[in-house]
């Protein structure tokens, strides 16, 4: 047996850890208390030959019956992927997660096993991704492991998560009324005692106080505490002190002495104080719980954005059969406003395909024979016969997720770094306590216990732990009321950070779906030398019959220029409608020919002997004020000649305007990042009046870009709406998706921006830096009390009733100042889109 190995469950012993037991006259090493715990009731019991005769490692015996079904190939090849140099990567659901610090616990677990290559533990979806050597390690172990430190864990599957969340809270509601009921009933008892106090109370009275307090705070402590004491206990037996070691500690030592007070009637009593600080504990974690449950929300409705089923042609025939069902090779037919649900080659028929959740783009692109077209994408005109290249974890789409979780794996552990600080805060506050007690115990060894209690009450860091988080609800519950939802813990105190911002263009700054902004009319001016279309603008509502005669030839289309018109109520009728991809559309109204679409289209479907006017839009007209994307031309014409035509756009959204000029103004530098055409970038961005602009970014540029800011020291704000953002989202500092953006692009993102105006995040940015004032101010406070009180609470000069009481005080300044942030209203930025006639345009 390897000398660095645990003898009774066989894993190596951590370096510095010095546990051992004899067994058969020899040491042998432990690698933790738990297992020499085990071992010496094996030997206590007289079955030391159980370590002769067994056939495996005692490690986990009931783990690996528990999780050995995963092993089977026939069960594990659906749960995780094999990559060819025999890497396995599956993501787990771990239920228990409360901190980072449980996430740290978690990967330091893992780490030491043989065959993990990565672990990376998502606190906020309570989420484990794990990548090991299959040959090396099987999943039973990995499993196994996690289950022996206290964690239940199974592979994460939508529908489990939700029913496993939707116990917690459950269990959560109870815990936390039980709570709320002793805070209010020990809170009465203990303003009796107080007031007794002072006032004069017959020690009768107060004994029966207090023991009515005990029935009060006992549920409490030992049902609704649980989760601090549970996760107390498997900090400890992991060797780190972690938050909820002081909290467990806390609650535990003000219980403990508050009912030796009661049963020898000396000393003070702090039930109020323990019911108080665990119902507020418990209040945050619920909450969080429930963002995480809506979380687990949207990420089902986003997993099941894809079809399930798919039609596969098998020689004349078409059979309805399950997308996992299908394999390379074979063919499969899309109609029209389908989703893709695979990667393909087109091998038959020509479409236009809308691939925005690939680029963002909600402009189609042409596909014909032997075009690739991709998982997700939406096809909006024809119908299309497609070859499959991919299917499942092998998509395009799925790549673009496994670069989420990569990029979402490289997030900083803030959380986890200030429970490691929490913990050597925890330790100092232990080791002071026990050498006061020791003193005291020297000196007058009847006041050493209440005086090291009130050294610990002085010193719990309540206000210290308040600072942060009471400002942090606050000024998240202002912004959520302005349409700014925070969804992680970080987003205000990294928006006080930012240094750069990075913007999507179509749907983020820009609406992303086309709208009608003129109708213009044709007459020839013979006053020229040579005769000249004018065309003038119709104003609004003497336009309707135009975009009548419009919106009925379009009818029943999804192409994003009829989606423009098919909001309107049209009472024309039309006859033998014909589309023609790429061109546009004919159809009879009222006997007569119609052609609605491009010039060339309109001149050949009308059989018209001159070449259709086109009209051509100069830069100016005041069409930069009104925030007007690259326009879009279409001409409506019959047999007598063109009739009108409608100018589309996509208008930026409301703030976009201020929003630049403001982050400027506060020395921000702004880059827009978009995967359009480098042309159409660079008219926004000089638009916008931004400097720095690159077009044509896929999703692994536009990270790549991300990564290199950030290597230069600058800390990244990324805002976006579309599935093709997602990784750049994840791995920018602070992400921020625009509220219509799609599901997965809600999970990826850190904050959504609810509310259609722009200049909210601006505002967001501002509320930040007040946030971070204010925390600092009560940093700074919790500080110097516990620093100026504590020295009067070693001399023994505060009883405990008064440090309880400092305590409160401290905490309730804290809350009081962070209450501040609640006040005024977000400033709103005026319309960006100006208003007023166009002049007449000449071609």
């Amino acid at each position: 047996m390897s000398a660095n190995r645990c003898f009774h469950c066989q894993l190596p012993v951590p370096a510095g850890v010095d546990f051992s037991l004899v067994v058969d006259d020899v040491a042998r090493p432990m690698c933790c208390i738990g297992c020499e715990a085990v071992a010496s009731a094996i030997i206590d019991n007289g079955l030391e030959k159980f370590y002769r005769y067994r056939t495996r490692p005692a490690q986990r015996a009931e783990f690996d019956a528990q999780f050995g079904d995963y092993d089977l190939p026939a069960v594990y090849e659906d749960l995780f992927s094999v990559n060819g140099q025999g890497l396995a990567t599956i993501e787990l659901a771990v239920t228990g997660i409360t901190c980072a610090a449980c996430a740290w616990l978690i990967e330091q677990r893992l780490c030491k096993l043989p065959g993990v290559e990565a672990v990376a533990v998502n606190v906020t979806r309570h989420r484990c991704r794990v990548q090991w050597r299959l040959a090396d390690l099987p999943l039973s172990k990995i499993m196994g492991a996690i289950a022996s430190i206290g964690y239940r864990v199974e592979p994460a599957d939508e529908s489990s998560a939700l029913a496993s969340l939707a116990v917690e809270q459950r269990r959560y509601v109870l815990r936390l009324g039980v709570a709320g009921i002793g805070m209010m009933q020990a809170g009465m008892l203990a303003i009796a005692l107080y007031a007794g106090a002072f006032q004069g109370i017959e020690q009768q009275w107060i004994n029966f106080l207090r023991w009515i307090s005990v029935l009060v705070a006992t549920p409490v402590v030992t049902y609704s505490a649980q989760p601090f004491f549970l996760g107390a206990w498997r900090s400890v037996r992991c060797m780190q002190l972690t938050m909820d070691v002081p909290i467990a500690l806390a609650i535990g030592l003000a219980y403990m002495a508050s009912l030796w007070a009661t049963t020898t009637q000396a000393g003070e009593v702090y039930f109020d104080a323990v019911s108080m600080l665990t119902f507020f504990l418990l209040l945050g974690r619920f909450l969080e719980m429930r963002v995480r449950y809506r979380n687990e929300l949207a990420a089902g409705r986003a997993a099941r954005s894809l079809p399930l089923t798919a039609l596969r042609v098998t020689g004349a025939h078409l059979e309805r059969v399950p997308v996992k069902s299908l394999c390379v090779g074979e063919v499969i037919q899309i109609g029209e406003g389908d989703t893709l649900p695979t990667d393909g080659v087109v091998v038959s028929g020509y479409s236009q395909v809308v691939e925005a959740v690939l680029t963002g783009e909600q402009q189609p692109v042409g596909k014909g024979r032997g075009d690739p077209v991709s998982a997700g994408t939406v096809n909006t005109s024809n119908r299309l016969l497609v070859r499959v290249s991919a299917v499942g974890r092998a998509t395009r789409l799925s790549a673009i997720l496994s670069m989420l979780d990569a990029a979402v794996a490289e997030k900083p552990k803030q959380v986890a770094v200030a429970d490691r600080l929490a913990g050597w805060f925890v330790l100092l506050v232990l080791v002071v306590a026990a050498l006061v007690f020791t003193l005291w115990w020297w000196l007058e060894p009847e006041r050493a216990l209440w005086v090291t209690l009130s050294v610990l009450v002085v010193t719990c860091p309540c206000a210290l732990s308040l600072a942060t988080p009471v400002a942090l609800a606050v000024a998240t519950g202002r912004l959520q009321r302005e349409g700014f939802l925070v969804r992680r813990g970080h987003v205000l105190q990294t928006l006080h950070e930012v240094t750069r911002v990075m913007l999507d263009k179509t749907g983020t700054l820009t609406t992303g779906k086309l709208m009608v902004q003129k109708v213009l009319t044709p007459s020839i001016d013979n006053s020229r030398s040579h005769s000249s279309t004018l065309w003038s603008e119709i104003p609004e509502p003497q336009d309707g019959e135009i975009l009548d005669i419009a919106a009925a030839l379009e009818q029943g289309c999804r192409h994003p220029i009829a989606m423009a018109l098919n909001d309107r109520a049209t009472p024309v009728q039309t006859q033998q409608l014909e589309h023609t991809v790429g061109g546009g559309v004919s159809g009879l109204i009222d006997g007569e020919l119609y052609a609605l679409g491009k010039a060339e289209f309109v001149t050949q479907a009308l059989g018209l002997t001159r070449v259709f006017p086109q009209l051509q839009i100069p830069a100016a007209n005041g069409d930069e004020a009104r925030g007007a994307q690259p326009r879009i031309v279409v001409y409506l014409a019959n047999h007598r000649g063109p009739v009108a035509a409608l100018i589309l756009v996509d208008a930026l959204r409301p703030g976009a305007g201020a929003m630049v000029r403001r982050f400027a103004q506060r020395q921000l530098a702004v880059e827009l990042l978009s995967g359009d055409r480098a042309e159409n970038v660079s008219e926004l961005a000089t638009m916008l009046g931004i400097d720095t602009w690159h077009g044509n970014s896929s999703p692994a540029d536009k990270l790549a870009h991300i990564r290199a800011r950030q290597a230069a020291g600058d800390v990244v704000l990324m805002v976006g709406d579309g599935i093709n953002d997602v990784p750049v989202l994840s791995g920018a500092d602070i992400s921020v998706a625009v509220g219509d953006s799609t599901d997965f692009t809600r999970l990826a993102a850190d904050a959504v921006l609810m509310s259609g105006n722009l200049h909210t995040l601006v505002a967001a940015v501002d509320v930040a830096h007040k946030t971070a004032h204010i925390v600092r101010q009560n940093m700074w406070w919790a500080i110097f009390y516990n620093a100026s009180a504590l020295p009067l609470a070693m001399a023994g000069w505060v009883p405990p009733w008064a440090a309880a009481i400092g305590m409160s005080a401290s905490s309730l300044l804290v809350v009081v100042n962070a209450l501040r942030l609640r006040g005024g209203d977000i400033q709103r930025s005026a319309p960006d889109i100006e208003t007023g006639p166009a002049p007449a345009l000449i071609i």
